[in-house]
């Protein structure tokens, strides 16, 4: 463990305890079928990033209420639900270094448990009475869903443009991280200028957060990335790091690379071949330096902030965030 993570742990204890709790106490339901499931995926080692970041927000903006912890689960509930829904569409086998869970409890129980995670987020929207946050939470699960069916439709795609490959990203990731930070605002009642300024925050570390977790397909061991490495490629996702090396790759090897990425029924030695070449045309280095440029602009925008330690913590998590691999 990094120094850095080790840090932002003890620093940030008790609020992960706060939400930990609040994630068990709101998802209490009549089934015990839902409770296995969300509990199967909600309570398997996630790092709890997106509520820490909501409940951050409202403290830097000043909110001195009890329900924050309550109000962070939303983003937990939602990421959770893509994550049962993904792993279906993706046809995984593992998540988090464990068994998916449609792989126990059939791909029925997986899709409507995630379907009454959505549901759960949106009730518990509606209870801050604020309509901004409840138009914010609608909002943001039409972008999640939309960026899940435009990666869906671009699989396998060689051409997908740089471009495009951000406009997934940040509806399917971004978003989430962004409307994590907004709503911390929001229901703290922050003016508009530092309501914005945290919304871009989210923006950008959600968009560096994504790029670094597409170079563990590459770059990590099954042990820490909790999947089997090399998956995102079997299963026909366009990554930044391809994109770039397909690029700049001269016609013979971008030939190769195209091979690899378009057989269905490429080896494990096919994968290993592939990760040089990606190093060779700058894939993996001009991944690591757009994930550092939309850090960088992320922490520039909490200048609008007084130095404090609740800043000093969320400047930490945007490290943090190109960290992925620890």
């Amino acid at each position: 463990m990094t120094n850095l993570k080790t840090e932002i742990l003890a620093r940030a204890a008790a609020d992960l305890e706060a939400i930990e709790q609040a994630l068990r106490s709101n998802l209490s339901t009549y089934l015990d079928l839902v409770e296995k499931v969300a509990g199967h995926i909600l309570f398997s080692g996630g790092k709890r990033f997106r509520p820490l970041l909501m409940v951050l927000s409202a403290r830097l903006c000043g909110y001195n209420g009890n329900y924050d912890k309550t109000f962070s689960v939303i983003f937990e509930y939602l990421h959770a639900a893509t994550l049962l829904h993904d792993d279906l569409v993706d046809e995984a086998a593992m998540r988090r270094g464990k068994p998916v869970a449609n792989s126990i409890y059939g791909n029925a129980a997986a899709v409507l448990v995630g379907d009454f995670l959505l549901a759960r987020s949106l009730s518990i929207a509606a209870a801050t009475d604020k309509i901004e946050v409840i138009k914010s939470i609608g909002a943001i699960t039409e972008d999640m869903s939309q960026g899940e069916i435009h990666q869906l439709i671009s699989k396998g795609n060689i051409h997908l443009a740089e471009k495009e490959y951000l406009e997934v990203i940040r509806r399917k990731t971004a978003a989430l991280i962004q409307g994590a930070c907004h709503t911390g605002a929001l229901i703290a009642e922050a003016p508009p200028p530092k309501a914005s300024a945290l919304a871009a925050f989210g923006l950008n570390l959600g968009m560096a957060f994504q790029m670094a977790d597409d170079l563990l397909d590459y770059l990590a061991d099954t042990k820490i990335l909790g999947k089997e490495v090399g998956a995102d490629l079997r299963e026909g996702k366009m990554t930044l790091p391809l994109i770039h090396a397909l690029q700049a790759a001269p016609a013979d090897d971008r030939q190769k690379m195209e091979n690899i990425i378009c057989n269905k029924d490429a080896t494990a030695q096919d994968f290993i071949n592939l990760i040089p070449m990606l190093e060779r045309y700058g894939g993996i280095d001009y991944t690591n330096q757009m994930a550092a440029r939309y850090v960088t602009e992320a922490k520039n925008q909490l200048a609008v902030f007084q130095e404090s330690e609740t800043k000093k913590l969320l400047l930490m998590l945007a490290d943090f965030a190109l960290m992925r691999n620890d």
